[in-house]
C-alpha cells in the first residue's frame, strides 16, 4: 500500500523538478521545447512502456512508466505556463470522468460483467460528447494518428458493440478470403503498374477482424512477427531470404 503522504512529497519533487529545468537558470533544451516537440518523446515514451511490457521486464516497466510520466508533467507544465490548465484540473478531470464512467462503483447502477461495462462506458462517453454539442458517432475520438492496425482493431470494437453485432470468426474469414481474391485479381490485371492500394487495405482491414474474432489484436500480433523477423535476421543475416 503506498503511503499517501511520501506519494505527495514524491510527486511535488518531480512537479518542482519539472519546473526547475523549465525556469531561469535551468537547462536551455527544457526551456526550449513546446507541444510540438515533447509529443514525439510522449509516444516513443509510450511505446517502451508497451515493449518493456511485452518482454515482462518488471524494472525495464518501471522505468519507462517514469519517463511517460515526465513527459505528462512536462507538458500540464507548458500548459500552466501559458495560463491554460495545470496538473490540478488534470487530475481532477480525469477523477471526475473515472466516476461518470464507474456508475456501478460509484452510483446506483448495476452490471452483468465486464462487457456491461465496456457498453455502458461508450453510452456515457457518447452521451458527454452530444451534450457539448458535438454530436459525432462513437468512432469519432478513435486517434487517426495511432498505429493503422491498432486504429482498425479499435474501430472495429467499437462499430461492433454500437450495432450489437457479435464477432463472426466464419464471416470474417470469409471476408478475408473475398478480399485476398480482389487483390488477386487486382494484381494480375496490373501487370506490376496498376492500382493495388486498395485492395491490399481491404485485405488488411479483414485480417485485423479476423484476429480480433479469435480474441487477438493485429497489431500486437504484427509486432511479435517484427521481433521473430529481427532475431531471425540477425541469426541468418547471410541467408539473403528474408521474407
Amino acid at each position: 500500500m503506498i503511503e499517501k503522504k511520501l506519494l505527495a512529497e514524491k510527486m511535488k519533487s518531480l512537479v518542482d523538478l519539472v519546473s526547475m529545468l523549465r525556469g531561469p537558470g535551468g537547462c536551455p533544451w527544457d526551456a526550449r521545447q513546446d507541444d510540438s516537440s515533447i509529443k514525439k518523446y510522449l509516444l516513443e515514451e509510450a511505446y517502451e512502456v508497451a515493449d518493456a511490457i511485452e518482454r515482462g521486464k518488471t524494472k525495464e516497466i518501471c522505468l519507462e512508466l517514469g519517463d511517460l510520466l515526465f513527459q505528462i508533467l512536462f507538458l500540464a507544465d507548458l500548459a500552466a505556463e501559458r495560463g491554460e490548465f495545470n496538473l490540478i484540473d488534470v487530475i481532477e478531470g480525469v477523477t471526475a470522468k473515472m466516476i461518470r464512467r464507474h456508475p456501478h462503483v460509484f452510483g446506483s447502477e448495476s452490471v452483468s460483467g465486464a462487457e456491461e461495462v465496456v457498453t455502458n462506458w461508450d453510452r456515457i462517453k457518447l452521451a458527454e460528447k452530444n451534450g457539448k454539442g458535438d454530436h459525432k458517432s462513437i468512432l469519432s475520438d478513435v486517434p487517426p494518428g495511432l498505429p493503422a492496425l491498432l486504429r482498425a482493431h479499435t474501430l472495429q470494437q467499437r462499430a461492433e458493440r454500437q450495432l450489437g453485432r457479435p464477432t463472426d470468426e466464419v464471416g470474417c474469414w470469409g471476408h478475408v478470403r473475398e478480399a485476398f481474391s480482389r487483390l488477386e485479381d487486382a494484381v494480375k490485371a496490373s501487370d506490376g503498374d496498376g492500382p493495388v492500394e486498395g485492395p491490399v487495405g481491404d485485405l488488411l482491414f479483414a485480417v485485423s477482424a479476423l484476429c480480433r474474432g479469435f480474441g487477438y489484436n493485429a497489431e500486437e500480433i504484427l509486432q511479435n512477427t517484427n521481433r521473430r523477423f529481427v532475431d531471425d535476421f540477425e541469426m541468418q543475416s547471410t541467408s539473403g531470404d528474408m521474407c
